[in-house]
């Protein structure tokens, strides 16, 4: 009950600020869409830092917006919020048949394959169908292979992956030393994907891995260019050396 409660006050709120909000009438399934893709970024990176309130922020954020998105269809007659859950709770229902029905499945491998295979049931014309265009090249990447795996198009080990790799970057190199430049990235995306590949096999986030690169490397730096300042310099005052000095001895702060 007081779910129930918590949820239509949210509706009332949406209903109020479509009628009386002069931004909230204005807005449109299209006008929507990038604020959407921004907020949800923004509990990406609250995931990534493990931020409990900023994911219970960013939730409530999306949250919003699903809420918004069923009243313009409301207003366009095309489907409401009831719609939209009921939607999905089938879904989940006809998808789960070893939880709602009497199929048996030994692990969540097994799980994903009746997934995939209900899926193409459904009229999915390939496995590969459900991966967004729009989606980030690395997180499409994952995607790809996770849904490839289902079938069965996948290595037995680590071993495997990792001579793949070595293939592709000796192409890699070979590409380098012909100087074609098309040839060049293509050959950098296969590394790139056969990375993604083994990321998975070490049970890894290749995306988040990535970007908890990207945050070191951002902290790092910028604690670089503070130490800079403090010797009365500007980073591209110095040499590499001095530089190189500089991010040896911030690595060591952290470690200590």
């Amino acid at each position: 009950m007081e779910n129930n409660a918590t949820f239509d006050r949210l509706l009332k709120i949406m209903d109020d600020l479509r009628e009386k909000c002069p931004w909230d009438k204005k807005q449109t399934i299209q006008t929507l869409r990038q604020l959407t893709i921004e907020e949800t970024y923004e509990l990406a990176d609250a995931i990534t830092d493990e931020n409990w309130q900023a994911i219970k922020e960013e939730l409530g954020d999306l949250m919003l917006h699903m809420v918004f998105y069923a009243k313009i269809g409301a207003e366009q007659q095309q489907f409401d919020i009831n719609d939209v859950i009921n939607g999905v709770c089938e879904k989940l229902i006809h998808r789960h048949p070893h939880i709602y029905g009497d199929v048996k499945v030994e692990d969540e491998e097994e799980v994903k394959q009746n997934w995939e295979k209900l899926k193409l049931k459904e009229g999915k014309k390939s496995v590969l169908g459900g991966v967004p265009k729009a989606l980030p090249a690395l997180v499409k990447a994952m995607r790809i292979q996770e849904k490839a795996k289902q079938t069965g198009f996948e290595w037995e080990n680590n071993s495997q992956v990792m001579d793949k790799i070595k293939e592709e970057l000796a192409e890699l190199e070979e590409a380098i030393g012909a100087g074609n430049q098309d040839h060049i990235e293509a050959e950098f995306g296969d590394v790139m994907f056969s990375l993604v590949n083994y990321s998975r096999f070490l049970k890894v986030d290749a995306e988040n891995a990535l970007e908890r690169t990207n945050k070191k490397f951002q902290r790092r730096f910028q604690e670089m260019e503070t130490m800079a300042l403090q010797q009365g310099k500007q980073l591209n005052d110095m040499s590499l050396t001095e530089m190189d000095a500089l991010w040896n001895e911030v690595k060591a702060q952290e470690k200590a």
